[in-house]
């Protein structure tokens, strides 16, 4: 069994509840950080832990904190991504759900880290029930003085907020998530600056997502270096994965990174393996946005070295033979899959969810919607494969947000590994109407039975 951070409580009886949550250590970083140490040596702690941001990006939490201004006198804040838009994942909402104080508390020690005394958690709209639990946590952490002025009688003072979103893709990115909090459109913002030097109200803003700082916990308990003691290299610690799909045993999992991406699939305490006797096609380690991988790409890398669950072993080979980690969004695809279909739905949400700001992505999304579509329901061209590949490259790396890459590496990917699929939607029309094609004859047998012949 592997280490549990993040999920060894939250099976606990009334573990929601700020009295069962105390009882059982819970608010004993806040504590620790008030009483024994200083912002700093928070800071280096987590900097020790080798902590990564679990939203996506992975990029070094406790190096994020370090760069937040504190020379300019203005107030400083942290806010919570807890937007969770990305398709296929799902993990923090279960941390907000059914332990909604362990992300209070990290809040409570991240913000006396970084001297914020104004945080704010901003939620997506549909997670309406989970604004409410987190609601009254708050309510209750600040009855039993963890919130509020002089909090513990130290002197430091936070008031927590949560805001709720209107359910907008876009402000997963930190900037745009800003503006809305404001009171904006959410609209990215071009950087620099960066959130670190002006970000909410142009003061120092750290935003770090659910996870990462429900992390921050269990490292100042036990120190950053233990923290780092976990996991495999520069991938310290645990991770929460949010797996769909034709698994036996979808859920969130929390793993110790470096765990082999075939005992993940297939192990009895994690996915059990495929759900059906059908083989696996393909899959998705990090949500929608990241390129998909082939059945000969996920056990074994390129070069023939096990697959792991880390973000340097997922990335290897490049997005030629490697995808990403990403915010853990794990989707299996059995061999009845059609991945043209799950490339245009995937296309039609990004299309959908642009913000429309730079015109590569607000144009090219919807036209890689249309001819995916086009394809999908059998008026397909020769042509068009090119042509998407087109499209995706001019939105690639031209715009102020991620956004356009999340759109471009998908049908990237899917048409690198599965190019034929594509074909095969143009030159057999008639074969691909009904929505589910490949249900009833899988394209493993198509592409023998069809393709062969002609």
């Amino acid at each position: 069994m592997s280490q549990k951070i993040l999920l060894d409580k939250i099976n606990i009886p009334g573990i929601k509840t700020y009295e069962v949550y105390r009882q059982n250590g819970g608010y004993a970083s806040v504590e620790k950080a008030l009483k024994t140490l200083t912002p700093d040596e928070v800071v280096e702690e987590v900097k020790t832990s080798g902590l990564r941001g679990r939203g996506g990006a992975g990029f070094p939490a406790g190096m994020k904190w370090s760069f937040i201004d504190k020379k300019s006198g203005k107030p400083r804040h942290l806010v919570c991504n807890a937007d969770e838009s990305e398709p296929g994942t799902f993990k923090d909402r279960y941390l907000m759900e059914f332990i909604p104080h362990l992300l209070i508390e990290g809040m409570i020690t991240s913000s006396y880290a970084l001297g914020a005394n104004l945080s704010y958690i901003y939620i997506r709209g549909e997670y309406m029930w989970v604004y409410k639990i987190l609601e009254k946590a708050i309510n209750e952490a600040k009855a039993a003085g963890f919130l509020g002025k002089n909090i513990l009688g130290s002197g430091y003072d936070l008031e927590l907020y949560v805001h709720c979103g209107a359910g907008a893709y876009i402000c997963g990115e930190e900037t745009a998530l800003i503006e809305s909090l404001e009171g904006k459109r959410g609209n990215p913002r071009i950087k620099p600056p960066f959130p670190a030097i002006s970000g909410l109200w142009a003061n120092p803003t750290v935003v770090n997502n659910v996870e990462t700082i429900a992390a921050v916990p269990w490292i100042i308990n036990n120190t950053g270096a233990e923290y780092a003691k976990i996991g495999i290299g520069r991938s310290t610690g645990t991770k929460l994965i949010s797996a769909s799909g034709h698994i036996k045993n979808p859920g969130v999992y929390e793993i110790e990174l470096g765990l082999s991406v075939y005992e993940f699939m297939n192990s009895d305490e994690y996915l059990g393996g495929m759900s059906s006797d059908r083989p696996l096609k393909a899959f998705v380690p990090g949500g929608s946005s990241v390129p998909v991988l082939p059945a000969h790409l996920i056990y074994k890398t390129a070069n023939g070295e096990d697959r792991l669950m880390s973000y340097e072993s997922l990335s290897e080979g490049g997005f030629a033979t490697g995808s990403m980690l990403g915010s853990g969004g794990f989707i299996v695809y059995n061999d009845t899959s059609c991945i043209v279909r799950n490339t245009w739905n995937f296309s039609r949400f990004y299309h959908h969810e642009s913000c429309g700001q730079c015109s590569p992505c607000r144009e090219g999304t919807g036209w890689m919607e249309k001819v995916l579509h086009r394809i999908e329901n059998g008026h397909g061209r020769e042509e068009d494969i090119d042509l998407l590949l087109s499209i995706q490259s001019k939105i690639e790396g031209n715009t102020i947000c991620p956004l356009g890459d999340a759109a471009a590496w998908p049908v990237a990917a899917a048409i690198r590994h599965f190019r034929e699929e594509f074909e095969y939607h143009i030159r057999f029309p008639e074969k691909i109407k009904h929505r589910d094609h490949f249900v009833a004859e899988p394209f493993s047998k198509v592409i023998m039975s069809n393709v062969v012949k002609s």
